[in-house]
């Protein structure tokens, strides 16, 4: 049982790319020109779907307050500057927002256009999340994005000028990357002072184009070179790591992501969106239909486009929850395990024993938090929790 709820954050998701990336294995579906194709990009039906699914949901968290909105996909800043507009008032029409909440939107260089971006601003939308992930014209071609570095920088600009909060993704080992490559690409990153960075090591992810053409990327080991030198310098330059791939100025961490690595709860909407959802009773994830057009189908047939609720048992919890929590550098209070999953810290003691003999869980009782060495083997230590 759970004595109190954890905050409530809402995910939606908008599953349209100009072009599919060879390296991404989210939910996105390159656009089509024409209707009568099931990837064409039709807002209104969209935007109309979207809010169906959203009041399809309010009945399992009557009387809670969203604390933070992120717009995610895909490519959100596809979206028309009225249509954004519809959407976050499509949102607050149903639900209760707070008036700081945290509203972030995923943009992509190439679809930044100022006029549109203002607008966005104006809407509500307080935090960009620029997909920059290198400033190197071969590598930007090598990972087939659909801006090069100028645009990258000009959407930077823009976007420091308009927003109270910009992040910059950027990602290294990429193909064919010299550990000098991967410093300058962050060098050029710093200087636009952004309060965040995200920096995600380069991955081949099954049924990508990569997963079936895999170029040739770094070994190990340079990988792991280039990420201590990305971070010696991202501590120089003040930025605090504060989760594995999140780095920060102090006061600005991603509010949002915060929420799900503290296993918080989240509405999703959207195709192929996830959901996670507390009462005091039990705990629920929940997971839409992926591809647009059959999500639309379903929403207007059927008022949802849900095809898994799964309640989460006793057994699955312990894992669920460590698999986001030790995500975070600092880790979480010890007494956080049993407000969000209702268990008592006795029930886990027996792998977090395991854990502290291997050397991958901080000894400090008062918290649960990953080692150093536990940070490097994150997913051995994750995978003690799971029974």
């Amino acid at each position: 049982m759970l004595t109190s709820l954890p905050p409530l954050s809402l995910y939606v998701h908008i599953p349209w790319c100009i072009k599919k990336c060879p390296y991404c294995d989210f939910n996105s579906h390159q656009i089509k020109e024409g209707k009568e194709t099931n990837q064409s990009f039709d807002e209104k039906r969209y935007l109309e779907a979207l809010r169906l699914d959203l009041q399809s949901t309010l009945p399992k968290v009557w009387g809670r307050r969203i604390h933070t909105i992120f717009i995610g996909g895909g490519t959100p800043s596809l979206l028309s500057a009225e249509g954004l507009d519809q959407l976050l008032s499509d949102i607050r029409a149903l639900l209760p927002v707070n008036a700081d909440a945290e509203i972030t939107m995923e943009a992509n260089p190439g679809t930044f256009e100022i006029e549109k971006f203002k607008s966005y601003a104006q809407s509500g939308i307080n935090r960009i999340s620029l997909g920059i992930q290198s400033f190197n014209d071969e590598k930007l071609k090598a990972l087939g994005r659909i801006h090069d570095s100028a645009q990258a920088k000009a959407a930077i600009h823009a976007a420091l000028d308009l927003f109270d909060q910009v992040n910059i993704d950027l990602m290294y080992a990429l193909p064919n990357q010299t550990l000098d490559e991967a410093i300058q690409d962050l060098e050029q990153a710093l200087t636009f002072k952004t309060q965040h960075l995200s920096l995600y090591h380069l991955t081949l992810e099954p049924n990508t184009l990569f997963a079936k053409y895999p170029p040739a990327i770094p070994d190990d080991d340079s990988a792991f070179e280039m990420l201590d030198a990305l971070m010696e310098r991202l501590q120089g330059a003040g930025y605090e790591r504060y989760e594995i791939s999140a780095y920060a100025k102090t006061g600005n961490r991603c509010q949002h992501n915060m929420n799900y690595w503290k296993f918080g709860d989240y509405i999703g909407i959207g195709a192929g969106a996830h959901g996670k959802i507390s009462a005091h009773n039990q705990i629920a994830r929940q997971t839409n239909e992926r591809h647009p057009d059959t999500y639309m189908q379903k929403i207007f047939a059927q008022g949802h486009a849900l095809i898994e609720e799964r309640i989460l048992s006793k057994d699955d919890l312990p894992f669920e929850f460590m698999l986001n929590t030790l995500r975070l550098i600092d880790g979480v209070p010890t007494h956080e395990f049993k407000e969000r999953t209702g268990l008592e810290i006795s029930s886990i003691n027996g792998p977090i024993q395991n854990a502290l003999k291997k050397g991958l869980l901080d000894e400090d009782p008062t918290s649960l938090k990953a080692s150093r060495m536990g940070i490097q083997y994150l997913n051995d230590l994750q995978m003690l929790f799971l029974k």
